[in-house]
Order: structure tokens, then sequence, then C-alpha cells
């Protein structure tokens, strides 16, 4: 107590993010689509793309409609590629000075990657799962024309193969990490406890105050090169995660998120929330040829964990669990699929854990080798360039002042971290005791498609 006085409470957290982007139907109410941009020092900054009444998203919906081969972009319950002649495709392309097509580049319109298949008559490595027509929204994401959900990427899709490269031995962990620094941190506590006999009225100079003494925070990745869309995509989600955690975006559907429920009388004063997405590994279907693999359920959940922030920055992890965070990531992960259906975000993140188990899946099957298949251009990052993105490095703190009980809370940090081994290995593989699996491969025959062929429905 200063002056007689609590200091009030004070919601804030430290973020980075590529953006807040809610792109809702693709038929067009009003909508603004926010994205970045990444300066050359690396620092992300937030960017703001207006359609009033959803007239431009109207606009390129007809002529994606009128430009999509009918095929292609006909609406696809199950459409199967192989991923090893769509790179035989890639390479005739690269080889005779052609850009890939749009249709390479969006993998066919494919929304979800359900299924993985091996053929060893005519070897086939094959990811499967539900397509349709594109379009991209005005921020550049491309979603689907009828379901408004993310497009998967090959450029996403190369990542994760490169991360699960054939002969490798490594089991990567994929991460992100968006953190303040120690020096930020101390600068931080100093500057809290100068403060004395604060009102309501002082939210903005305490905001701004915090926001200057915890300066830039710091972005890391691992498992993978930060410079790549995929990396992009994980900040996001991070940044957007906490976003909601703290009140400061409103989730698409209702939750019970961390502001709601923070009770000051039980949250220590210098007390750091830290949340996580990781896979949820219960959920990979498995033939009993081994041929043949389901991703099943979401795949996404959100957990926490607890630190303390010391007077000179350092953080110590507790053993304590604040109730009101343990709610946040229990609702969050409980909605994640009518989130993912609502807001792109999700669904992509989604899409990369998926690609993620699937690569560890084709290299832990042997398929490489089965198929005689060194991806000899998804593999070589100057036959087809995916490091093309600037890389956030740094990221200038978020903070919301928000007046309830009289605890003063502090910053949030966390991350993402994706380790698809894990899906694959023990409890977490399921015996695909009725065949569903097995016959969901038996109905593709790739030897009586066309060699130069690599989608069909």
């Amino acid at each position: 107590m200063r002056n007689g006085k609590m200091v009030a409470g004070i919601l804030f957290s430290m973020i980075l993010g590529l953006g807040i982007l809610i792109p809702g139907s693709v038929s067009g109410q009003d909508q603004a689509l926010n994205g970045v941009l990444v300066d050359g020092h690396g620092v992300l900054k937030m960017r703001t793309y207006e359609d009033p009444g959803g007239r431009l998203m109207r606009q390129r919906v007809l002529a994606a409609r009128a430009a999509l081969p009918q095929d292609i972009c006909r609406k696809s319950p199950l459409r199967k590629i192989s991923i090893n002649r769509l790179e035989t495709a890639l390479q005739d392309a690269i080889e005779n000075n052609r850009q890939p097509t749009d249709a390479m580049r969006h993998l066919a319109g494919l929304t979800r990657l359900e299924y993985v298949f091996y053929y060893p008559e005519t070897k086939d490595i094959v990811i499967a799962g539900p397509a349709e027509g594109w379009v991209e929204d005005a921020s550049g994401r491309v979603v689907g024309i009828g379901s408004g959900q993310p497009c998967l990427e090959l450029q996403d899709l190369i990542v994760a193969l490169r991360a699960f490269a054939p002969g490798s031995l490594e089991d990567p962990v994929i991460t992100v990490s968006i953190d303040p620094s120690q020096e930020g941190l101390r600068k931080m506590q100093e500057f809290l406890a100068g403060l004395r006999g604060i009102q309501p009225n002082d939210a903005g100079r305490i905001a701004s105050g915090l926001q200057t003494s915890l300066g830039l925070q710091d972005v890391v990745f691992g498992g993978i090169d930060a410079n790549t869309h995929f990396a992009q995509v994980l900040v996001e989600a991070d940044y957007r995660m906490k976003l909601i955690g703290i009140g400061l975006e409103k989730p698409s559907v209702r939750m019970s998120t961390y502001i709601d429920k923070a009770n000051p009388a039980s949250v220590s004063q210098n007390a750091m929330r830290r949340w996580y997405f990781v896979p949820d590994y219960e959920r990979v279907m498995v033939s009993d040829d081994d041929l043949a693999m389901e991703m099943v359920g979401e795949g996404v959940k959100l957990i926490g964990e607890d630190e303390i922030v010391n007077a000179d920055g350092s953080r110590k992890s507790v053993s304590q669990s604040d109730r009101a965070s343990r709610l946040f990531t229990q609702s969050f992960t409980r909605m994640y699929s009518k989130m993912a259906a609502r807001s792109a975000i999700w669904a992509q993140l989604r899409n990369l854990i998926d690609l993620s188990v699937a690569a560890a899946f084709i290299r832990e099957q042997g398929f490489h080798e089965m198929a005689d298949w060194t991806m000899p251009v998804f593999s070589n990052e100057n036959a087809y360039p995916v490091q093309v993105y600037t890389t956030p490095v740094r990221v200038e703190t978020a903070v919301n002042v928000h007046w309830k009980g009289n605890t003063l809370m502090t910053p949030v940090g966390g991350g993402i971290q994706i380790e698809p081994t894990v899906a694959l290995s023990g409890h977490n593989l399921q015996t695909d005791a009725k065949g569903n699996v097995k016959q969901a491969h038996n109905l593709v025959d790739p030897s009586r498609i066309q060699s130069d062929r690599w989608w069909w429905d």
C-alpha cells in the first residue's frame, strides 16, 4: 500500500505478432484486415487493410471463379496430392523458365491435411484432405472461396519436409518464443516500484511508462528458418493468443479469457503468466500395413506456466497454478475448432502442425527411401527459395491497462512448441481397428492417373 491506496489492477502484456486478421465471410461484410510490415531492423509494425462493405472481396471472388479451371475450383471432400509428382512438375517449370502455377503454390486448394498415403506400386507419397477454389483477400492471405479457410501452402510444406529430411536422424523441435529482455524487466520493476498514489486517470501514463521501460521484445525461433512464411504464421498465432488473453482482441467465439477470470487477490504482484501452444498429440491413426495415416481431432491445445520476475529482471518458474490462467488455456483449447472456423490464423496454425506431423511420419516410415525420392528441388533453397521473408527480430511491447481489484499484474510470455515425432510414439499412436484408414487408402489408385498429373479428386 502506498499513500494509503493499493496499486490498482493493471494488466499488460509483452507481445510480438504479425497482426490481427479476422476475415469473416468471404462473401463480404464490413471488415478490416490487419497485417504487419517488418522494417529493415526486423521490427514488426501493424498495418490495416480496409474493405468497406466487403466490396473488394466480392470482386476478388468473382474474378477468382472466372479465372480458375472448373475442376480445381470445384469443392472436393478429399483431394489427393502426390507430393513427389508435385516436385517433378515444379522442377519441370523451373527448368523451362516458368513460374510455379498458383495451383502448385496453394496445393490445389487444400484447406486441411487429413491423410498421408504411400503406394508401393507407383511410389507415390500422397497427402489428402478437403479442397476448393481459392481467392486472395485484401491482406494477401489465400483462403477458400466458400469456406474462408486458409489454403495450405507449398512453401510451408517444403519447410516441414526440410525439417524432417530423408536420412536425417534429428528430431527437431519447432519453436517460437516472444520474450522481454532481462534489462527490460529490470527497468519495468523499477518503474513499478516508483508508482505512488495512482488513480484510474493515470492509466495512459502507466501504459506509456511500461512500454518505455520494457522496450522492444526479442523473438527467437528454433527448428525452422526464421525468414519463412511458416515462422511468421507461428509468431502471429502466438501474438494474437496473448492479445485475446489480456483483452486486447475480442475472440471470435465466447470463451473465458484471463482478464475475465483474474482475481487480483490471488495474484502475486511480480507474477508473470506464460502461455504456450503445443500439438494435441493423441490424434494419429495408422493402418495395419503402415501405408496410411489419418490426422484425428483439432490437434492444438494451449497450456500455461507461471513465473516470478525478480527485481533484477531475472525469471524463476513457480509451482503454484493460477486459476484464471488455467481457465483461459482450457477454454481456448475447448473452443479451438470453432475459432479456427471463424478466424484464419488458428486454422493456419493447425495446418502447420498437421504438415509437421505428416513430414515426420513420411520420414519415420521410410517413404523417401521406398519411393527413391531425395527431394532434389524441395531440399534445395537455391532451386526453389522459401526463405524470402524479412526475419521478425523484435516488436514493441503492447500494453493493456485494466483496472480490476487492487493488484498490479505483470507480463505475459510464452510461445509455441511443436514436437511432431512425439505424435508418432507410444500411446499417441492409435490403431486403425476398424480399417477406415486402410479403406481410404485403397480408394485411391494412382496407377489410373496420368503420370504427369500431380493432384486429383
